[in-house]
């Protein structure tokens, strides 16, 4: 491995440590499905959940420790170009990179040593302050279009609050301050950001690739998407579940509506191109789900369980972010912007892996828990095939000897 080359452009670091948390977050949720849930093997004593209860921990790792990485990989490297700014230099993202590694690092240490978890959080949220600066200066930088990126700069903020709320209750808050770090980390931060690269850059993928593709922006669907995400995260923390649905089901109607005006059958002939359809598919899924769990709250306690919440980080983010991660490795690598059988395979294991982890909540099947273990191996099986395949570009120079 050369650093230089591994430096070289800001998604190599943050995507090789974001394939690193995928891979280990998701080998210590099927440990803990297999034994605690299942009977597999003996439970682990992990010293750390005497702080984090299990599910607790399993959202913080996920939705703070994994997808952020790919995120920040993936807006310091293209947002420059969004905004015609200049590319960024090592010394505007490295520090941030090395903050927000050696953060989790000492989580990951944390989970034997539990007084070193806090400190862990602080460097992993300094680190997250050092790209929501550097995301806040893009959005300043003059040019025609700033929504996007200012779009993003904002959910980086609600995300540095997200971590910070669980910083608190690692410290020894109560629970709200952990309910309040799910609600800014997957309302305020995920979600928002995966809507506004999705909304800029997935009609100009397809664009690029299908002739006569008419591109259409629509930006009062954007704004709502995003307002109703803001809406739907401060009802989930006020636990006014039964309300959801004022902002799940205007959402869904509005996703079903960019769903439908960027379809193209064209695309679907393009592998990389329908994996980023099919995953923007599963956005009305969720909300739909979403809705239908809230309307029916009183009549059917505890309906659908997770499902529609992993309908939206499995089925929407994750296969989104396979999509949009091997289109950006494979193009800033000087490789054909094609999916190969390696991707391919690993985007349909994610969908299994949706598909079974909402199955799982269904109270027709037998063998919930059964069920979540094999989700959670699908995950680690489509994450895995991906790094074999992607993983040795972020530390080789481009195959068109071009610097990045």
């Amino acid at each position: 491995m050369r650093l230089p080359v591994l430096f070289a452009a800001p998604h190599r670091p943050m995507f090789l440590a974001g394939t690193v948390q995928a891979l280990a977050v998701m080998m210590f949720w099927s440990l803990e499905l297999g034994g605690r849930y299942l009977g597999l093997w003996p439970v682990p004593a992990w010293p750390v959940l005497t702080v984090f209860p299990p599910p607790v921990l399993h959202a913080l790792l996920l939705s703070c420790g994994v997808f952020p990485f790919f995120m920040f990989g993936f807006i310091l490297t293209a947002g420059p170009r969004w905004q015609g700014a200049g590319e960024l230099a090592q010394r505007d993202f490295v520090p941030a990179f090395a903050l927000l590694a050696c953060g989790w690092l000492l989580v990951w240490i944390a989970f034997l040593l539990p007084s070193l978890l806090v400190a862990g959080l602080a460097l992993a949220l300094a680190g997250w302050v050092g790209v929501a600066l550097r995301l806040t200066g893009l959005a300043r930088h003059r040019t025609t279009d700033r929504e996007h990126i200012s779009f993003v700069a904002l959910a980086a903020w609600l995300g540095v609050a997200g971590m910070g709320a669980f910083a608190v209750f690692a410290a020894g808050g109560v629970l709200p301050w952990a309910r309040l770090g799910i609600a800014l980390a997957v309302w305020g931060f995920l979600l928002p950001v995966f809507l506004a690269v999705a909304h800029r850059m997935l009609p100009f993928f397809t664009s690029s690739a299908v002739r006569n593709y008419v591109v259409r922006r629509p930006q009062w669907a954007l704004r709502s998407l995003i307002g109703l995400s803001f809406a739907h995260g401060g009802l989930a923390f006020l636990e006014l579940f039964e309300w959801l649905w004022l902002a799940d089901l205007p959402a869904m109607l509005v996703a079903v509506r960019l769903t439908w005006l960027w379809w193209s059958r064209a695309a679907l002939a393009n592998r990389m191109l329908s994996v980023l359809h099919v995953a923007f598919a599963w956005l009305s899924v969720a909300f739909a789900l979403f809705a239908m769990q809230s309307l029916l709250r009183n009549a059917v306690p505890g309906f659908l369980g997770q499902a529609p919440l992993h309908a939206l980080t499995l089925g929407f983010f994750a296969s989104m972010l396979v999509g949009m991660a091997s289109r950006v490795t494979m193009g800033h690598s000087g490789r054909p912007l094609a999916a190969d059988a390696v991707m391919w395979g690993a985007f349909c294991m994610m969908q299994a892996a949706a598909i079974v982890r909402a199955a799982s909540e269904l109270p027709a099947l037998p063998g919930a828990y059964a069920l979540m273990w094999l989700s959670s191996l699908l995950w680690l099986g489509a994450f895995g095939l991906w790094a074999w395949r992607y993983a040795p570009f972020f530390w080789r120079a481009r195959a068109d000897g071009k610097p990045g």
